[in-house]
């Protein structure tokens, strides 16, 4: 790549006006009343309308006496009711904290209790996981339903009921600031997944840095399949609609369908994470169709291979654009330029989104800043760093330093600040762009009374990026690997499944007891012939 010049990549400061983030929907209101704001399957709904439900349903809310600072925990897939209740619950100034809804009852009732919610909305067919554990979770005054619930069933009520019977009337206006907007669960490497904390102006501040990072107008059209559970796909919906952009929403990605609404509603940017790119690249008669009004291939969640991208983009005449940012940071720090395609680069994470700083710092004390082209710990400072971690003050005293975040990622920065991901610090897992936690699937192998000891890594792997690879040490010599493997499966979400397991005379420490994981994942890329 040819050395870019600074015009070229200069990214001005931002104004980030202050308002609570419902109002994010105002100017789209105003200015496209009657644009379609979403389109879901056979129905659709214009910016006029998504307001009125909105402003239904948050007034739903307060009549319930859900308010300031309640915590309501979101448990569907894409749908418009999503979107409505998101926005809703912001003009209340009470707190969303999104479920991802391949939970299992552990996991479901681990959320609800943590967050503290006293609320949940969500979708029929997923109520009798929430029912299984209600009795855990006592703090639950509230399940609200989306889908034909049976009217009168009398420890629900009906998402529709509610907004039917409630005025439009805009709320009365809250305060915004630092105050808390969404708390998504982010897996650590330590346990249980830890609650993020962002506040309205984090995100406020997020979805405007990324709509002019991908120099987003509101002509456009995005095609959205990526989960609204996911803060790629919250923050995609909380760009689209401050941009008057209008979102064609699929409940879950389907390749067939995809493609159908990609040259059925002429679709400007497609948003996907790097198994997706690898089935495009795969599919045949891809390079028939029509790609001429697709301006991007937005690809986040985890780096893509850059000899799929080329793929990819020799077939459609679609340009890759890849980013890079964590759920702690809003979630967007890097975009590659869309604008010029002499300065993408189909390896790096990009170049810092307005008013984003980076820097790489050494692994040993992370206070150590290193020169261009060294590898270290990346670190970010921007206004879309999150408050903390909830109820968790070591963690945050970890991850924020001085304002700096401390991503966990090891990397390095070029001579034109473009940023590449090298290795992971944290030992997350990432399967298909989701993090696994191994000690979660370890604390769930404990149970297992024919389990002695266990420690479980990311096995490389193709399509997935990573999966769950568990090396366990047997207390009975009779436990087999099937059997071990049907016990634990449908105990956690099915993305958390193990994929395989071994079994080992002792698992690897330190003198202080932690687990030796690099030796392992050494260990097992030299058995796959990657070492």
């Amino acid at each position: 790549m040819p050395a870019p010049s600074q015009p070229e990549l200069y990214r001005p400061r931002l104004t980030y006006p202050d308002l609570p983030y419902g109002a994010m929907l105002d100017r789209p209101t105003q200015l496209y009343p009657e644009r379609e704001a979403i389109v879901f399957k056979d129905a659709n709904l214009t910016f006029r309308e998504l307001d009125g439900l909105v402003n239904a349903f948050a007034n739903a809310l307060r009549e319930l006496g859900i308010g300031r600072g309640d915590r309501v925990c979101l448990f569907m897939t894409n749908r418009p009711e999503y979107v409505v209740a998101f926005f809703a619950i912001a003009r209340l100034g009470a707190v969303s904290s999104p479920m991802n809804p391949s939970y299992k009852e552990r996991e479901v009732a681990y959320q609800i209790g943590d967050s503290q919610a006293v609320a949940v909305v969500v979708q029929q067919d997923l109520l009798e996981l929430v029912r299984a554990v209600r009795g855990e979770i006592p703090q639950l005054k509230h399940i609200i339903v989306v889908g034909p619930a049976a009217a009168g069933t009398p420890d629900v009520v009906r998402f529709a009921d509610l907004v039917a019977r409630a005025s439009t009337a805009r709320p009365a206006p809250v305060a915004a600031g630092d105050e808390l907007l969404v708390l998504p669960y982010s897996s650590g490497t330590t346990g249980l997944p830890k609650g993020v904390l962002l506040s309205h102006k984090v995100f406020v501040a997020n979805n405007i840095q990324f709509i002019s990072a991908i120099r987003a107008t509101d002509s456009e059209r995005y095609l959205i399949f990526l989960p609204f559970y996911h803060i790629y796909g919250l923050m995609l919906m909380g760009g689209a609609v401050h941009a008057g952009i209008t979102m064609v929403v699929m409940e879950r990605f389907d390749m067939a369908e995809a493609l159908r609404l990609i040259v059925e509603r002429r679709i400007s940017t497609v948003f996907v994470v790097p198994p997706i790119l690898v089935a495009l690249a795969n599919r045949p008669g891809i390079d028939t169709l029509d790609w001429s009004h697709v301006k991007t291939f937005m690809v986040g969640a985890a780096p893509v291979a850059p000899e799929i991208a080329r793929r990819v983009t020799e077939l459609t005449g679609v340009k890759v654009v890849q980013g890079y940012g964590l759920t702690e940071a809003g979630p967007v720090t890097h975009l590659n330029p869309v604008h010029d395609e002499r300065l993408l680069t189909l390896d790096t994470g990009g170049l810092p989104c307005n008013d984003t700083e980076q820097k790489i710092v050494d692994l040993e004390t992370g206070e150590r800043e290193l020169p261009a082209g060294e590898v270290g710990e990346i670190i970010v400072r921007g206004p879309q760093i999150m408050l903390g971690y909830w109820n968790a003050p070591e963690a945050t005293a970890a991850a924020i330093r001085d304002g700096w975040l401390y991503t966990g990622d090891i990397g390095r920065i070029d001579e034109h600040g473009y940023l590449t991901i090298t290795d992971r610090k944290k030992e997350m897992i990432k399967y298909k762009g989701f993090g696994i936690a191994p000690a979660e699937i370890e604390a769930l192998l404990f149970e297992h009374e024919g389990v002695a000891d266990c420690a479980v890594i990311g096995k490389p792997d193709p399509e997935a990026g990573e999966v769950p690879k568990a090396f366990v040490v047997r207390k009975d010599p009779a436990l087999t690997v099937d059997a071990l493997m049907t016990w634990a499966r449908g105990r956690l979400a099915a993305y958390k499944a193990l994929q395989e397991i071994q079994f080992v005379d002792a698992i690897p420490k330190t003198a202080s007891g932690k687990i030796l994981r690099r030796v392992l994942k050494d260990e097992e890329r030299k058995r796959l012939g990657l070492a």
